[in-house]
Parts: C-alpha cells; structure tokens; sequence
C-alpha cells in the first residue's frame, strides 16, 4: 500500500469509520496470525492472540496511544508483546499426544523429530532480542524482504541487516550450544 493510502485509511481509522478499520483486520490479520502461530505452534491460541492484537489496537486508538511512525510495525509489537506475556505467565499448552494429527504416510518418529525441532527453534528465537526476535520471524517466518521488514518495525534496512547477521549468530551459538 502507498504510504499516502495508508495514511488515510489510518486517518479514517481513528475517526472509527468501520470500513477502514475493516480493512486494517483484512489486511494485517492474516499476517500476525501467521506472526503468533510461528512462535507459538498452537493454531486456537494464535487466533484468541490476533483477536487480542486488535483488540488492544481499538482501545490505543480511542486513548490516542497508537502508532507514531510505522503501523504494521506497531500491531508487530502488540503482537511481540503479547507472546512474551504468554510466555512469562507460564500458561504454555501442549496438545496432548493422543490428539496430535498424524499423517497417514509419515512415520510417527518423523513427526516427533520434527516436533522436538520446531520447538527447538522456538525456545532458541526466543531467547533473541524483541527486536532480533521480530526481524527473523518476519524475515525467515512470514518471508519479508528486508524493505518490508524495515517499514513493519520502523527501521532502515541497514539496521534490519546488522540485526539479522546479530539474531542468527546467535542463533547458531545458542543451537550450537543448547542454551535452552
């Protein structure tokens, strides 16, 4: 969207027009979702969250405590917080392994292993920076370019850079290492 667009469907936003802040859900929604559900791996809490996400997003509106430079940036941030609060609140829910999907031609150790990693790489992305933390999730998660990533949290692309090469050194020493 056209900086000039977006600043006027923000602008209509704030004066509670629905349509415009319909199509903010429509069009941010889909990818905080997909933001919550890479940090998370649980498809009904990464729905309550994104409600959540917005939610908060109204009620900043109505107290004027929104955005000041990037919008997509900032839900990015609600979101962030959000998952850390999750996380510190210690209300971490796994399915059951009796209710795990199993596909029908792959072996259940293959689904285990892959399980195990994906929650490896969890813990490991969470243990970055919030800011590290964002940039590898929408770079390598939501596959940002680093341009969008740079608008999504406000930053210029060198800086995007400079954080990506930082998270994923740490990345490979916090895995390398198991610090989890």
């Amino acid at each position: 969207m056209q900086p000039n667009a977006e600043a006027a469907l923000l602008s209509r936003a704030r004066e509670y027009d629905q349509a415009a802040i319909a199509e903010i859900y429509d069009r941010y929604s889909l990818r905080i979702y997909n933001y919550i559900y890479h940090r998370l791996g649980n498809a009904h809490l990464a729905e309550d969250l994104t409600a959540t996400v917005f939610l908060r997003m109204l009620e900043a509106i109505r107290s004027s405590r929104a955005w000041e430079s990037s919008f997509s940036g900032w839900l990015y941030r609600i979101a962030h917080n959000l998952v850390v609060d999750y996380f510190r609140t210690g209300h971490q829910e796994e399915l059951p392994l009796e209710e795990w999907p199993v596909p029908v031609n792959e072996h259940p150790a293959d689904i285990a292993e892959r399980s195990m990693a994906q929650q490896r790489l969890r813990a490991a992305i969470g243990q970055l920076t919030g800011e590290q933390n964002v940039v590898i999730t929408l770079k390598f998660l939501e596959g940002f370019s680093n341009s969008e990533v740079a608008r999504a949290i406000g930053k210029s692309e060198g800086a995007v850079k400079s954080l990506q090469f930082r998270a994923l050194a740490s990345l490979r020493r916090i895995i390398g290492g198991e610090e989890l």
